[in-house]
């Protein structure tokens, strides 16, 4: 079964798949060797002294656990093919990476608020031991938490399914229960939505970045609606 499916894939979501995988892969590989390549690859905020320009575009093919990028992978195949194959393999792939930006953009925008509410600037200019107060400890410890995952880009190809196929019936894994494209994407908007705004020491989630994804996934299939045959 897995062996058909891999092999009726089209072709950009396959080798986001593979890509995607090589890079966990890599991951798991280089952890057992002492090398972090989460805390190397991973998207930093961006006056943190851990922050890379590269991260940018590394950050969205890393993932933190199995089940992260499962779900991630899933939903690429799910709704990275009807759109790969509706688009083409170009506008397909222009629209992942413009979607994955959108959600680093947004999650980025989120983090510097946080920490000018906490510090009065959002570039403090915080290193490892530099901080006197305890909004600097809690800006620091914001900064220090790198951002991982497709969820961002999958959020958008969510969206942009929702809006080219409302009313298709989709079965959900966790619980198993029909639902229509619309109605999923509303809900899991809502739900990064609430998340996000909710002080939870305990989640690790970039909800904002979800929400980055799903904002500029519907952007984008706007301007394509109204023109057709440009934004390449």
């Amino acid at each position: 079964m897995f062996g058909s499916m891999f092999a009726n894939m089209p072709p950009v979501v396959k080798n986001l798949v593979i890509i995607n995988a090589l890079f966990f892969l890599a991951t798991i590989v280089m952890q057992n060797q002492g090398i972090n390549l989460i805390a190397e690859l991973g998207l930093y905020y961006v006056d943190s002294p851990f922050f890379k320009p590269y991260q940018l575009a590394t950050h969205f093919f890393m993932h933190g656990s199995l089940m992260h990028i499962f779900f991630n992978m899933f939903a690429l195949i799910v709704f990275g093919s009807h759109l790969e194959r509706m688009w083409g393999p170009k506008r397909f792939l222009l629209f992942y990476f413009i979607t994955a930006m959108g959600a680093a953009i947004l999650h980025l925008t989120v983090q510097g608020y946080e920490i000018y509410q906490l510090t009065g600037t959002p570039f403090p200019g915080l290193e490892l031991g530099d901080y006197g107060s305890t909004n600097e400890v809690k800006a620091f410890a914001n900064m220090m938490i790198p951002t991982v995952g497709a969820s961002g880009a999958v959020y958008g190809l969510i969206a942009a399914f929702a809006m080219l196929f409302p009313n298709t019936e989709l079965m959900l894994l966790f619980p198993p229960i029909p639902i229509k494209a619309k109605w999923l994407a509303i809900a899991l908007a809502a739900i990064a939505v609430y998340q996000g705004y909710v002080d939870n020491p305990g989640d690790s989630v970039a909800h904002f970045a979800h929400l980055g994804g799903m904002l500029f996934g519907f952007i984008i299939v706007k301007i394509w609606q109204r023109d057709k045959n440009s934004f390449y």
